[in-house]
């Protein structure tokens, strides 16, 4: 009771302190009031009746005039937000159009994109990209942006959303021309006295000069995501609105035949087991009204869902994966409740997957959108048995709305997870993040769960987790991060994901960045310096003690180069496993490493990234090296590769673990609706490899012919015991069409 009521003390008293007088010119837009020929060629009627807009160069140069001339306008109908651009060259030879892909989340080629900050918050975006090709990008903004790190890079961004929208693109003699079609239908927003107000960020990429230019004119020092912020958006207004509230149904079939090696009990043979699979279900998406959007599923099937990258994992801590379902999908930065880095208090992966493995949904409701100053996120879900996993039901309440300014909100969250078997648990808590002054924030969370009984005890310590973090989030000069957490012995989100439990301590970092102008060859250079101290709960005894400290730099040409040097001291109170033959003893270690990656840029056709980590561990040493090449070889063809090697040594028990992890991803392209990708993977720890093939046709949103082949062997003869050896583990060849009806 003492910590929650300092918690709530500390809230009001400081976010009363900060009020401040919020605004800016709002920008009306035009309305047009003849019809549009959708072509990618604008008509000079219908481009003289939109809003110009004047685009600023971010980067290389800050505040510098665009080094190529670019042309918007945007305008709206009763229907539809238009976007339209022309982007000429100086030389029209050197555009870059690399890639056909559906939400390409490279920088290889010339783009040209759009964010809109659908509710005006300044904390969540959509946006909408598009390149020479033609290609649809759209991705969903949350958190502002900011960064949170992740294997796959900043989750802040979400490329696994999709909504319905349109783009068409043309040459011009001097470079190529744009036309955007973004059905209101598809936005979520609030009318307030017959206008609708929206925020909007326009970017260009210029790749063969590593030119950034956005609209409104954004300052670098917000950092390398600062034309993403919906925080530095321009406002803009729009009259009379009248979206209709179409209903989107989309039945699937699906159709193919599994086979799966099963070994019998005594482990001395394996029998094959042919399953056929004929199974349909069916998703509705309902606009209850502009804010509000229900979603539906019954037998939901996500056999079109590319696999997990595999990974070698040397920590003592589970790995944290992104969602790539598409039905969690939909305004998903309403049910984030962070606690630390990886920590969740829900995590949709633990609906429908266990282990890895799918699990039957029978089916779900999904209800998210805004009522009054309120953002509301709604779902129940029911799977089917598993194994020894009984059938479960998971529900979720989330709400927040925003206080005292545009850049602080107040929140809460409830989860429960039911099984048949008469299981139950539940976590609930609140959080808040306040803008006080300038770029310093404020962000406070406080949960708890029930006992393994089911049970709440509102005082109960154990079962309680606390975080507070005071950050000024800039890139330029001082910038700073101080965060305290305590999670209990007993805190455990059965919906959610912690990485640590029954710990508590500190974790700062301070740094000072320069933005070194013009006459630099560099864009920007940081100094950083952390310092990490957290204790176990149990016995009061060490867990970890960080003290790092490294440079980020980043070139006008591209180069990325970030290294840290790190002194460690950490507490092992159970030995933990490499192997079945190597593990790391209890005890305290004290030792120093050094970890660094290096990117080479993304602009160019082939792209490099180097992931170095060596020195001391615990009582050994560490050798790991990545490399990750892209190879853009057309519009067409695009070749991903990584390759992973870690040796970790402990001589003095003569324990040797060495590990490789290898992936292949060869994409070809044949137009923005027709694509084969081919993804294998080798995994030298769990001596396996796994193979997908995938082709999709996607003629237009929501209509999908997907053909997916899985298959995954053994590289070792250890899985057979005294069996005899197989030449596959699991081999599904799956047929699935998708086809939306619209209402």
């Amino acid at each position: 009771m003492i910590l929650r009521s300092f918690f709530c003390g500390l809230i009001f008293s400081l976010t009363f302190h900060s009020l401040q007088a919020t605004g800016s010119d709002i920008l009306p837009i035009a309305r047009i009031t003849e019809a549009v020929e959708f072509s990618g060629n604008t008509a000079p009627n219908i481009w003289d009746m939109a809003s110009p807009v004047n685009l600023q160069m971010h980067v290389p140069n800050f505040g510098k005039s665009p080094g190529e001339q670019t042309e918007v306008r945007i305008g709206y109908d009763d229907k539809y937000l238009w976007v339209f651009a022309r982007l000429h060259y100086t030389d029209p030879t050197q555009i870059v159009s690399k890639s056909k892909k559906r939400d390409e989340e490279s920088r290889n080629s010339d783009s040209f994109g759009i964010i809109l900050d659908t509710y005006d918050d300044n904390e969540s975006g959509l946006a909408f990209f598009t390149t020479p090709a033609g290609q649809r990008i759209d991705f969903a903004i949350s958190n502002d942006g900011n960064f949170q790190p992740s294997p796959q890079g900043n989750t802040s961004l979400n490329f696994s959303w999709n909504t319905f929208w349109d783009v068409k693109t043309a040459p011009l003699a001097d470079g190529w021309s744009v036309e955007m079609r973004i059905p209101f239908s598809s936005l979520r927003f609030q009318e307030k006295d017959g206008k609708v107000r929206m925020g909007l960020i326009m970017n260009r990429s210029v790749s063969y000069c590593n030119e950034i230019d956005t609209y409104p004119e954004i300052d670098p020092k917000h950092g390398p995501f600062a034309p993403l912020k919906p925080s530095l958006a321009q406002t803009i207004e729009m009259d009379g609105l009248k979206p209709a509230k179409p209903v989107y149904i989309a039945p699937y079939i699906l159709t193919g035949i599994e086979h799966n090696q099963l070994l019998n009990e005594a482990r001395t043979n394996y029998s094959l087991e042919r399953k056929p699979q004929l199974t349909g279900g069916l998703d509705i998406k309902y606009s209850l009204n502009s804010n509000l959007t229900l979603d539906l599923t019954a037998n939901t099937d996500f056999a079109q869902v590319e696999a997990d990258d595999e990974y070698v994992n040397i920590t003592r801590f589970s790995m944290f994966l992104p969602e790539k379902r598409m039905f969690f999908q939909e305004r998903s930065s309403i049910f984030g409740f962070n606690m630390g880095r990886f920590q969740e208090l829900f995590y949709s992966r633990r609906i429908g997957l266990n282990d890895g493995n799918p699990v039957r949904i029978y089916g779900g409701a999904r209800l998210t959108g805004r009522i009054g100053k309120w953002d509301i996120g709604m779902l129940d879900m029911q799977t089917a048995d598993y194994k020894d996993t009984p059938s479960e039901n998971f529900g979720v309440l989330r709400a927040r709305r925003q206080v005292f300014n545009h850049n602080s909100y107040i929140g809460g969250m409830a989860t429960t997870r039911i099984g048949m078997n008469g299981a139950s648990s539940m976590a609930y808590g609140a959080d808040g993040v306040f803008r006080l002054f300038g770029d310093d924030y404020l962000e406070t969370r406080f949960a708890q769960t029930t006992n393994p009984d089911g049970k709440i005890k509102v005082d109960a310590k154990a079962n309680s987790f606390a975080y507070l973090k005071w950050e000024r989030r800039n890139q330029e000069g001082f910038a700073y991060n101080l965060t305290y957490s305590y999670s209990g012995m007993d805190f455990n989100p059965s919906a959610g994901f912690m990485a640590k439990l029954g710990i508590a301590g500190i974790d700062t970092r301070a740094q000072y960045g320069w933005l070194p102008g013009e006459k630099s060859k560099l864009l920007s250079f940081k100094l950083i310096a952390g310092y990490m101290n957290i204790h176990r709960l149990v016995d009061n005894g060490l867990e970890n003690r960080w003290l790092n400290g490294g440079i980020d730099l980043k070139t006008k040409n591209g180069w990325s180069v970030m290294a840290f040097l790190f002194h460690i001291k950490e507490g092992i109170l159970n030995e933990f496993k490499l192997s079945d033959n190597v593990f790391v003893p209890t005890g305290e270690y004290v030792y120093k490493n050094i970890f660094s990656i290096i990117s080479t840029p993304l602009t160019k056709p082939l792209v490099l990234r180097f992931i170095l980590n060596g020195g001391e561990f615990y009582d050994g040493t560490v050798a790991s090296v990545t490399t990750e090449p892209t190879l853009n070889l057309s519009s067409s063809l695009q070749v991903t590769g990584s390759y992973g090697y870690n040796r970790i040594s402990f001589d003095s028990r003569d324990q040797l673990f060495s590990s490789h992890i290898a992936r292949l991803k060869v994409l070809y392209m044949y137009n923005t609706k027709l694509s084969v990708s081919s993804f294998v993977q080798y995994n030298s720890v769990n001596r396996m490899m796994i193979g997908n093939f995938r082709l999709r046709y996607n003629p237009k949103e929501g209509n999908d012919f997907f053909l997916v082949y899985n298959e995954s062997r053994p590289t070792s003869n250890y899985l057979f015991g005294s069996a005899p050896g197989v030449p596959f583990l699991n081999r599904m060849i799956l047929l699935k069409y998708v086809y939306t009806f619209t209402f």
